[in-house]
């Protein structure tokens, strides 16, 4: 088993590469709203809701267990680039570093694309790799695009 590793993966979606790039970079206090099946709330600690550098930390529940994830975020407006640096939380039980990054790239249509990837390192070798962290990542994207497209 590897000790550290990224995992990459592109998530279709309906709505515009820059609804959806605003929702994830400046507008995270409307996330519960819009995914509250996921993400429970949102709470700010450092920062402005929509500054770089900003902490926060997102409560949800995972494999029938609530939990919370502490980051920082870091937004590159070009690059239409969100990315969670995890500092606290039950993620980093296990793992050392924990990066989600997402991307939205507009597509031909109206719809884009979502480049999700997860970079980490774990603390142990017995810790498990993160599959699950990606996975419901995964879904909250693809299930904010719903909330995206009534908007």
């Amino acid at each position: 088993m590897a000790m550290s590793g990224t995992y990459m993966t592109d998530v279709p979606l309906k709505g515009s590469a820059e609804k959806h790039y605003k929702r994830w970079s400046s507008e995270n206090h409307l996330v519960p709203d819009a995914i509250g099946h996921l993400i429970h709330g949102i709470t700010l600690h450092d920062g402005d809701w929509d500054s770089h550098g900003a902490i926060k930390s997102w409560k949800y529940t995972l494999d029938g267990k609530e939990q919370v994830f502490k980051e920082r975020i870091e937004m590159d407006d070009e690059k239409m680039t969100v990315a969670f640096n995890a500092i606290d939380g039950q993620v980093m039980e296990e793992l050392k570093v924990y990066i989600a990054n997402l991307q939205f790239i507009p597509g031909s249509q109206n719809g884009c694309v979502c480049k999700v990837s997860v970079i980490w390192e774990k603390r142990t070798q017995d810790s498990p790799e993160p599959t699950m962290f990606m996975k419901f990542l995964e879904k909250m994207v693809a299930d904010m695009d719903d909330h995206i497209l009534q908007t």
